[in-house]
């Protein structure tokens, strides 16, 4: 199980609010992969849940209170005999006023017995037989919920990474869940670069306000700084070249498959130039119509020594 379940004070969300996503398909065929997207999509995620518990799932998320708004389960043949009452459980929640999308990952059979081969895995339905039997096995099982698909994906000829941009292509709603969440930090070098950065831009060519008097305990969320800061012609051929790149960088770490970014700006204390360039990227990006937070790491370290 991925994921929490948080129950809040807030109100219930209506049914149309909801998003129901039912990951189902041959064995081999991408259903992790398929999960782990759901889960940096900030979906709640469940692997191979019982198809009788689906209902009881469904009425969890709808608690008062409730802040679960989507919900990404799979649900396959590793439950034996429980995988049987799975159309019969999608019956029962689109009854309820519940439609939950279907995805449907298969491949040809050779590449699903290549694929077990080369994990070293053992196919759920093959205690006795073969590989190859336990597939036979499991296509006829799954040709009732195969035709109620929503969206039916074969990944025999297809790399995960394609995969996953799929999925995000066909099931994500655009403008929502493909968001890509961006922090724009600034710090100071001289307490070392956040680890956990993926863009780092060292601002420390720009003349520093530190060897001002009147600047010295200001930081750069103040006027005074910044006005020093983008006063100099460097700053602005900086940013002649700087939002061009944020412009190229954010689309194509999103067709990526990145959810989140993290773009960190320095200098030396953290305290005035990157704190003010942060404040403008942060500005920048919020423009671009992306989700953005801010932070400054370092801004009150030199004020305390």
């Amino acid at each position: 199980m991925a994921g929490d379940i948080d129950i809040g004070d807030s109100s219930p969300a209506p049914v149309a609010e909801r998003d129901l996503v039912l990951i189902t398909g041959m064995s081999g065929a991408g259903r992790t992969q398929a999960i782990h997207t759901f889960e940096d999509l900030g979906y709640f995620c469940i692997d191979n849940l019982p198809p009788a518990l689906l209902g009881q799932l469904v009425s969890l998320a709808a608690l008062p209170g409730s802040r679960v708004r989507k919900v990404a389960v799979v649900c396959d043949v590793r439950g034996g005999a429980f995988f049987e009452e799975l159309i019969s459980e999608i019956d029962r929640l689109e009854a309820r006023g519940e439609r939950p999308r279907i995805l449907f990952l298969t491949a040809d059979d050779r590449t699903l017995v290549n694929r077990f081969k080369e994990t070293r895995r053992r196919h759920p339905l093959a205690d006795i037989g073969s590989v190859t039997e336990g597939i036979s096995r499991e296509r006829e099982l799954l040709q009732a919920v195969e035709q109620r698909a929503d969206l039916l994906i074969d990944t025999t000829d297809l790399p995960p990474r394609r995969l996953r941009a799929l999925i995000r292509e066909e099931f994500i709603t655009a403008g929502r869940e493909t968001q890509l969440m961006v922090t724009v930090s600034s710090f100071g070098f001289k307490y070392g670069v956040p680890i956990d950065a993926d863009v780092v831009m060292d601002v420390r060519f720009l003349p520093n306000p530190y060897y001002l008097d009147r600047l010295r305990s200001k930081t750069g969320l103040q006027d005074e700084v910044r006005e020093f800061v983008f006063s100099k012609p460097e700053a602005e051929i900086f940013l002649d070249r700087w939002y061009p790149l944020i412009e190229f960088l954010l689309p194509n770490y999103l067709s990526e498959g990145k959810t989140a970014l993290h773009i960190a700006l320095g200098c030396t204390g953290g305290m005035h130039r990157s704190v003010a360039l942060a404040e403008e990227t942060a500005a920048h990006v919020q423009r671009l119509g992306y989700t953005v937070t801010v932070t400054h790491r370092d801004i009150s370290k030199d004020r305390t020594r």
